[in-house]
């Protein structure tokens, strides 16, 4: 997906192989990823499978790697003067394919559609990234490590309107089924371009440019890379396809709104919680919910201020009663 860039990575002395074939693995890896994305969606696989645990960390460090390589992407195209032609025509490219995935998004999903995936950082980042090219390489990596903690300290409420998510600064969660904000992500491209500078001045990419992948599989994965744009955009829609018409011939159990809930629930708290806590605290979640009628709100994906506002109030009620439930008990 550091599609950007696709075949920016030429400098003095030829094409660099072994980028196009590391942007090959990240394309198969997120392949892989968003396999188990469509049979989650389509009732294969538990509700919050993806989102949590170790297929969360799986899924950053997909995105990471993308944005790094176009940050060094960025750097070997441009590093020594800036080539603008090429540099809009992909960028262009790039844009119309965030654009399109929207709207498209928009259609199937519009719940949670995609407003600011990866392809619109990577957009954002590559223009962004000029400013860059031509500093130092430890001063670029200090601006990287400055983007990424932002969010720790720069949310607020001011970016809770929906114009200002995709700063990632704002403290509502927007639902989407792929939002990579300007912070922290930026920070990977500046990591992968402020590593690029370094990388070149000790004369890594000279010896890097020696590889030349000659087996099947690094040259099938060089294609891949080169390709890059193609790939994403083509590979979902084929997946989907898949796994929609084996859907047909064994059609998914479905769970109940209440069991998907309790579901997807129990898979976010258990990132900082007990199984014994996330069961009571899920429980007491779901009947406030459904108490009030607002289950449908939250499938429907409501991404209002308010109702956001609203969630969050019960979610700490539900968790100071559950954590006074058992301190009750321990006390006993």
């Amino acid at each position: 997906m550091s599609v950007a860039n696709t075949d920016q990575h030429r400098s003095q002395g030829g094409r660099i192989v072994a980028i196009d074939v590391a942007r090959g693995l990240a394309l198969l890896a997120m392949a892989s990823y968003h396999f188990t994305w469509d049979l989650e969606f389509f009732g294969y696989a538990d509700p919050g499978l993806t989102a949590f645990g170790g297929w969360k960390i799986y899924a950053r460090c997909i995105a990471s790697s993308f944005l790094f390589l176009v940050g060094v992407s960025l750097f070997l195209a441009h590093g020594r003067q800036i080539r603008w032609q090429g540099f809009w025509k992909r960028l262009a490219m790039v844009a119309v394919a965030a654009l399109a995935i929207s709207a498209v998004t928009w259609f199937a999903t519009p719940g949670s559609f995609i407003f600011f995936g990866i392809l619109h950082q990577i957009a954002l980042a590559s223009l962004l990234g000029l400013a860059f090219v031509r500093l130092p390489g430890l001063l670029t990596l200090a601006v990287a490590a400055a983007v990424i903690v932002a969010p720790l300290y720069l949310r607020s409420p001011a970016f809770d309107h929906p114009w200002l998510w995709w700063t990632g600064l704002s403290t509502v969660k927007p639902r989407s089924n792929d939002f990579v904000p300007l912070f922290p992500w930026f920070g990977a491209v500046l990591i992968g371009l402020g590593a690029a500078k370094v990388a070149a001045g000790l004369g890594f990419f000279d010896w890097l440019r020696r590889f030349q992948g000659g087996d099947r599989v690094s040259g099938l994965l060089a294609l891949a890379g080169q390709h890059s744009l193609a790939f994403y955009l083509i590979h979902q829609p084929v997946l989907i396809a898949c796994v929609w018409l084996f859907a047909q011939i064994m059609p998914p159990h479905q769970d109940t709104p209440q069991v998907g809930f309790q579901k997807s629930c129990q898979a976010a708290c258990a990132e900082t919680r007990d199984t014994q806590f996330c069961a009571r605290y899920c429980g007491c979640m779901l009947e406030a919910i459904e108490g009030e009628g607002s289950l449908d709100r939250l499938f429907n994906g409501d991404q209002t201020a308010e109702f956001q506002t609203h969630i969050g109030d019960l979610a700490a009620t539900c968790t100071a009663t559950t954590d006074s439930d058992e301190i009750g008990e321990k006390l006993q």
